[in-house]
């Protein structure tokens, strides 16, 4: 009877230890993809084109900016449409991801037009909250950004 516990507890351990694994694997995949759609919004920017990045927004997509400006997605797309980047870069991006939610963060640094037209040079953090929605794409609900000082 002893050895069939000790059997039955090394099997639950190598069982849980395999889950374990899986879930590592999964999150490292996870963190990939949030990367990969990261980079399709740095793609949006570069090409000055925010139908690139409209479809990874969710309806309910609330932005906060550098300014402390908060948009919604419409609002924040005709920004984004009038706003001309000549330069835009995104370093030190990091990816944390919990059950169905994933924060990205890093540095944002762009050179260009604001939708006024006034000149801007903007480094700045962010943060983008991206929740796999029920249909299983990843979309951003929530992002916000703050200006960092020369």
């Amino acid at each position: 009877m002893k050895k069939t516990w000790i059997l039955c507890a090394l099997g639950l351990l190598a069982l849980g230890s395999a889950a374990s694994s899986q879930a590592q694997q999964a999150s490292g995949a996870t963190e990939k993809a949030i990367a990969a759609l990261e980079n399709q919004w740095l793609q949006s920017q570069k090409a000055n084109n925010p139908d690139l990045v409209a479809p990874l927004l969710a309806d309910k997509f609330v932005n906060t900016g550098s300014d402390g400006k908060v948009t919604n997605k419409a609002q924040f797309l005709a920004d984004m449409k009038a706003t001309k980047f000549a330069t835009v870069g995104y370093e030190n991006e990091q990816v944390t991801v919990v059950g169905d939610t994933a924060i990205a963060t890093g540095e944002f640094k762009g050179k260009g037009t604001d939708a006024s037209g006034k000149p801007f040079d903007a480094p700045e953090r962010y943060t983008d909250t991206w929740v796999k929605m029920s249909d299983g794409k990843w979309q951003c609900i929530a992002s916000h950004s703050s200006p960092v000082k020369k």
